[in-house]
């Protein structure tokens, strides 16, 4: 079974619809590449999955852990490179609560950095990934 159905609406946008769910978002061509940038590019989705990813593995561990880490958020910042056009290099910094202690820390950044889009990045993109704890 398929996962999304993508559909190309014109001017450079696309809707996305989770198959499952029914869920739908758009993506938006990027300013700097002839787009109107009035969504998420492309290749934000693909930074942003990142820190999505590492957000859902951490969580599925906080659960098991009885520790609550609600409220964590993760800036993304992406940088392009030209030459050919594609994602140099990902920066998340991850803001996480007060109240978890240094093993569960550990415990939670191993896994954060362990997840799957992560594995799935291409090597040559530049991965710095920052853990700020309360």
């Amino acid at each position: 079974m398929s996962t999304a159905k993508v559909t190309y609406l014109g001017n450079l946008r696309t809707e996305n619809e989770h198959l499952q769910s029914g869920n739908k978002f758009i993506t938006d061509a990027p300013l700097d590449n002839n787009g109107k940038g009035e969504a998420f590019s492309p290749t934000d989705t693909v930074a942003t999955g990142l820190a999505n990813c590492m957000l859902t593995v951490m969580g599925i561990k906080a659960r098991e852990m009885k520790v609550t880490m609600d409220g964590t958020t993760a800036n993304v910042t992406k940088t392009m490179a030209a030459d050919p056009r594609r994602i140099s290099k990902i920066e998340i910094t991850l803001n996480f609560p007060e109240g978890i202690d240094n093993k569960a820390r550990k415990i939670l950044e191993n896994t954060g950095r362990t997840c799957p889009v992560l594995y799935s990045l291409h090597p040559d993109i530049e991965k710095k990934i920052v853990f700020y704890w309360g």
